[in-house]
């Protein structure tokens, strides 16, 4: 099995599962990660292509099997390698994967699009940002007092830690570089300090990126983050889709 992936996080996500399932005693031994510089482009290479046709990261290669999208990967995962992580009775296993399936569908999208509008796309006139900035702005705050409203009374998204709390975490960390502050919205901040502290989701969090940048990164990484993210963001490069999510991550 290879896990075609980036520091990304949509990245993230499939790695921190890896590392929870490893935690709950599945080693996944035949597993093998090789890292996508999305920076140059390797995701539009024709070998990476043919594992994910959207030339989207992550991507996984099964023996002859190739899945794209990382919830999808997630739930591949989580139904071959049974665990806690998503339930095998139906009510219990589709009450975490509508989770799954908002983030994708939601958070995924409007922290993206609001990260690329504030961070990257400075060939954009300010006055033509300013309606989607505010409409991504208010949106995003909306979706975090629905995930607020679902963590009252819960230490995780369904009560115990699952796939829905590993497939929202890596985008809602990265608040700060998205500029949807959930600082003064109930239950979040503690949520993501909640699952920060475990191990498999520091190590899962590690893959890609230096032991020290795990929560900050350096000012370096900063500038070439900010770069690509700027290059994929281009005006001149639309016909290749909105940017990937390689800036999401830390601020």
């Amino acid at each position: 099995m290879r896990l075609l992936t980036a520091p990304t996080p949509n990245g993230w996500k499939v790695s921190i599962l890896i590392e929870e399932l490893r935690e709950l005693g599945i080693p996944l031994a035949d597993l093998e990660v090789e890292y996508v510089d999305i920076s140059r482009g390797e995701q539009f290479q024709p070998e990476f292509t043919r594992a994910s046709p959207n030339q989207k990261i992550p991507a996984l290669v099964d023996g002859e099997f190739h899945l794209m999208e990382s919830c999808a990967i997630l739930q591949y995962l989580g139904e071959k390698h049974p665990s806690p992580l998503l339930p095998l009775e139906l009510e219990p296993k589709f009450e975490v994967l509508q989770w799954v399936y908002w983030q994708a569908a939601n958070v995924g999208p409007v922290f993206g699009n609001k990260l690329s509008y504030t961070r990257y796309m400075d060939d954009v006139d300010p006055a033509a940002k300013a309606h989607p900035l505010e409409r991504f702005a208010t949106e995003g705050r909306r979706l975090m007092g629905v995930l607020s409203r679902q963590l009252e009374g819960r230490d995780f998204v369904c009560g115990e830690f699952s796939l829905a709390d590993i497939a929202l975490y890596p985008w809602v960390r990265g608040w700060k570089w998205s500029k949807i502050p959930i600082v003064g919205i109930p239950n979040l901040e503690a949520w993501v300090d909640r699952v920060r502290a475990r191990p498999g989701v520091e190590r899962g969090l590690a893959y890609g990126v230096p032991k020290d940048e795990i929560d900050q990164w350096s000012a370096a990484r900063k500038q070439r983050v900010a770069a690509g993210g700027r290059t994929l963001a281009a005006t001149e490069n639309l016909d290749r889709g909105p940017p990937d999510d390689e800036a999401a991550g830390r601020s």
